[in-house]
């Protein structure tokens, strides 16, 4: 599973289209198409359109919160939020073979997630970010070292999270010192999507 994953920004489809085709330019291998607020039509001609540009790069994409969409249009997977469709109700619309991802902001979150059996956790966030709008308690370094040292005092096999909320080139090696597996970014690849390649070098 790769360990960098985009998650796309815009308010428009052009805009999310662009940013999209930019960050696969620059090497990404992973797309969240994330577009809240969307209106139903357009999100689901983004999805489409992503999803035929990943499969050109070779890249995965995946959709954020819209199961049916992601079915549809047939995404590598989607990520869920912990108010959207239940993991195994998702697992079922979408079979097996399928990437599904779930939000985790605090220890039992992630414990729920290991049982929910999800693919990965997007855990956070990590510091204030502007791309959330009801965002969760910020959990700092310190947040994600508790989490951490807490599944490995209860003997549970660390899953594949990744840090999200305003994560920067700066912070991915102590986020791997710790033992977080990999980081999902949007503001910065959005900003300037060349970091790509040293966002890439830093996690290996």
């Amino acid at each position: 599973m790769e360990k960098l994953q985009y998650i796309s920004q815009g308010n428009t489809q052009q805009e999310q289209e662009t940013n999209i085709r930019k960050a696969l330019d620059h090497g990404i291998q992973w797309i969240q198409v994330r577009w809240k607020n969307a209106p139903e039509h357009e999100l689901a001609v983004l999805c489409e359109i992503s999803k035929k540009l990943c499969a050109e790069y070779q890249s995965v994409c995946i959709i954020n919160d819209h199961v049916q969409l992601a079915k549809n249009i047939d995404a590598d997977g989607v990520h869920l939020g912990l108010d959207d469709t239940p993991i195994e109700q998702a697992r079922m619309i979408l079979g097996e073979n399928k990437i599904i991802g779930g939000t985790a902001n605090t220890l039992d979150d992630v414990i729920q997630r290991i049982n929910e059996s999800c693919d990965y956790i997007g855990l956070g966030p990590l510091r204030f970010t502007n791309t959330k709008e009801k965002l969760s308690p910020v959990l700092g370094f310190e947040g994600y070292q508790s989490i951490i040292e807490s599944l490995k005092e209860r003997s549970i096999v660390i899953p594949k999270i990744f840090a999200i909320g305003s994560v920067t080139l700066e912070d991915l090696h102590i986020l791997q010192e710790i033992g977080i597996y990999g980081a999902s970014i949007s503001g910065e690849i959005t900003k300037k999507p060349s970091i790509i390649n040293d966002l890439k070098k830093a996690m290996i």
